[in-house]
């Protein structure tokens, strides 16, 4: 993607002019950023999705001050009639599920994937919504069908403030009681009608309450994760333990020098450098941190399970990233759904190619070595990636 291309998706800004003024700072309304959209699917479509196991998706509903909230799978008895007000139904990740929900992301593919959480689709009767909130990511709001209102407003205390590296946000006062996380004391600044085709894109730690302004309401959602420090911390510490020998995993404290204490609870020293020697172990290899956090970013979600196939494939072809699978790259290694593989020369940057536009021709395939069309051969058994005619 040319980056520095304007684009109507962006209101007619440059992918980094958007990126500097606006991504983690402030709000954009995009009039018809989307002209002549088409949702993904139907609204019958969506129904037959949510009573699905595998597909992760809620159902919320508004009487009077009272608020409902029940997770699927969710068969059609479970939904209210249409014609009822203050009712939808969200369905999470609808891009692992439907291809033409996976090729609307490739329109903001500006943002790097290791930021990529998915495609959420709300559908809701008049009046419905799910009440006003505040979320921790990024968000494009795309209005897809009928239309909704979005009142929003910065959270006190100045949603740009709580943009600072290293600043820590306070939480927000939220309705006690309630299934949803609702923010109790809502201040909208701004309101907008939006009509199908355009789009509002909100940072972090802005409240928004989105209500259907008529029936047959339907938004797509396209959300960007921010992991959490403190998560990220143990989900590192957990991998990077993974990839340990197992001599040194087996390595126990021992202290044959220990002498009897009259202060049992105190903490012995020669502990508390052994843990430090430990830790310090993991982080000793340059590589282990950005290995681990390659296999972190890169690892699908719990929910998503690939079907293998036979590998009976005698011919080098075209290739090309199932929707599901998730690839990232760095200066020295590869990432495919939560494993890594060291890369240079010819075969880095060819996998750095697949990885970027997720399809690899036929031709530039016959360039990569014979152990990494084995790798590539592997992986179209696995069911990450699919022949393709390119």
């Amino acid at each position: 993607m040319d980056v520095d291309l304007a684009l109507p998706l962006l209101g007619g800004l440059t992918p980094a002019a958007f990126m500097r003024r606006h991504w983690q700072k402030k709000p954009l309304l995009v009039r018809q950023a989307w002209p002549g959209v088409v949702p993904p699917l139907s609204r019958a479509a969506l129904f037959a999705l949510a009573e699905n196991d595998g597909v992760e998706s809620r159902l919320v509903q508004q009487r009077g001050d009272a608020w409902q909230l029940r997770s699927g799978p969710l068969p059609r008895r479970a939904l209210p009639p249409i014609s009822r007000p203050g009712w939808t139904l969200l369905v999470q990740g609808l891009d692992l599920h439907l291809p033409a929900a996976h090729a609307m992301l490739q329109a903001f593919r500006f943002v790097p994937d290791a930021r990529l959480d998915d495609l959420m689709v709300s559908w809701a009767s008049a009046g419905g919504g799910v009440g006003p909130h505040v979320d921790s990511y990024d968000v494009f709001l795309l209005q897809v069908q009928g239309r909704r209102r979005w009142r929003i407003g910065p959270l006190p205390g100045g949603a740009r403030a709580d943009a600072r590296a290293g600043s820590r946000a306070a939480a927000p006062a939220l309705v006690a009681g309630a299934p949803l996380k609702l923010l109790r004391d809502f201040q909208p600044t701004q309101e907008w009608l939006l009509e199908p085709g355009d789009m509002l894109y909100l940072p972090p730690r802005w409240g928004h309450d989105g209500t259907a302004d008529g029936g047959d309401c339907m938004t797509c959602s396209v959300g960007f994760r921010a992991p959490a420090a403190g998560e990220l911390v143990r989900e590192l510490l957990v991998r990077m333990s993974d990839d340990e020998d197992d001599d040194e995993v087996a390595t126990l404290y021992r202290d044959p020098q220990q002498t009897a204490t009259a202060n049992p609870a105190a903490l012995p020293p020669a502990l508390q450098a052994f843990a430090r020697v430990a830790l310090q172990r993991h982080l000793a290899d340059p590589q282990a941190l950005p290995r681990a956090l390659g296999e972190i970013l890169s690892d699908p979600k719990p929910t998503v399970y690939f079907e293998g196939r036979d590998n009976d494939e005698s011919a080098v072809t075209g290739i090309r990233l199932d929707a599901r699978t998730r690839m990232l790259y760095d200066s020295r290694h590869i990432f495919i759904n939560g494993e890594s593989f060291v890369a240079s020369g010819r075969d880095a940057r060819l996998m750095r190619s697949l990885a970027d536009a997720r399809l690899l021709s036929a031709q530039d395939r016959r360039g990569l070595s014979p152990g990494a069309n084995e790798l590539l051969q592997a992986w179209c058994a696995a069911g990450w990636m699919h022949r393709s005619a390119a």
